[in-house]
């Protein structure tokens, strides 16, 4: 596995993989990695010649500099897990290699998907996204690009830039959320949660799970974002930011159960200081 750290070495690398029409698959990264991120190194691994994986926390996506700052960097495990999972290339640049001595202040027309739930909640969060895969986009010119499901919104917006910014041969594929036995999604956050908050965090997708059988009791779509948000709110320390049931095409959110064929619950929960988000298709 070549290590790289700047640009220009890795569109040499990737000059020779398309003049050799190696297809290329690429892993966007925050590090931190499990089993997660590796699920999707594999598929990748299976569909495509090359491998690229990015690993960089992306300043222009945070709103909160808190978050930023306590994000778990661990880029020492990271690579030995990479190397082992048989990637390519792992792109592990600095800010000041992506961005130069100022974050890109470019505002990319991402429509209504980023207007709602992460992006009221998180201004910027979106546009910062955008910034860093659009380059990634532009610098590895990727076959395929492979996302977790776990950020199903933000799969809305990648398709929404790569649309608008002319990447429209580039297939994204979103890939199932991994979870841990109990049923909490993997999360790099979930390191930052304590022994009691762990010990109550499965409950997201405990109680997601249990609203289907609400819906299915005919319980209507507010009935159910009441049901959910009053039951997670009810343990000490849990505060649900926010649950949207929305068109998983818009992201806006559904009044009745059939205004869509399969709509998505989208939820954000604060489990003490650790944001933590989880979704499920009804």
């Amino acid at each position: 596995m070549k290590i790289v750290r700047t640009v220009s070495e890795l569109q040499k690398y990737i000059s020779e993989a398309v003049a050799k029409n190696q297809t290329i698959g690429l892993v966007p990264t925050m590090g931190a990695l499990h089993a997660g991120h590796l699920s999707l190194v594999d598929r990748a691994r299976r569909e495509n010649q090359v491998v690229v994986v990015s690993v960089f926390v992306n300043p222009t996506q945070f709103n909160n500099p808190a978050d930023l700052e306590t994000y778990p960097r661990t880029e020492e495990a990271d690579m030995k897990l990479l190397q082992a999972a048989g990637v390519d290339i792992a792109f592990v640049p600095t800010a000041e290699e992506v961005y130069g001595d100022t974050p890109d202040t470019k505002q990319f027309d991402l429509g209504t998907v980023a207007e709602v739930m992460e992006g009221a909640m998180r201004p910027g969060h979106f546009n910062g996204v955008a910034q860093i895969v659009s380059r990634l986009f532009l610098w590895t010119r990727p076959t395929k690009a492979y996302f977790g499901k776990k950020d199903f919104q933000q799969i809305a917006v990648i398709r929404r830039m790569a649309s608008t910014e002319g990447f429209t041969d580039i297939d994204i594929v979103a890939c199932p959320i991994v979870r841990e036995n109990d049923g909490l999604a993997l999360s790099s956050r979930n390191v930052r949660l304590t022994p009691e908050m762990r010990k109550y965090a499965p409950t997201i997708y405990a109680t997601l799970t249990e609203s289907l059988e609400d819906r299915r009791q005919g319980k209507t779509v507010t009935e159910v974002i009441e049901s959910v948000t009053k039951k997670l709110n009810s343990i000490p320390g849990v505060k649900v930011e926010y649950y949207s049931i929305v068109d998983p095409d818009t992201m806006l959110p559904v009044d009745n159960w059939n205004q869509v064929e399969h709509p998505v619950g989208c939820i954000t929960v604060y489990f003490g200081d650790v944001r933590l988000i989880d979704n499920i298709t009804y």
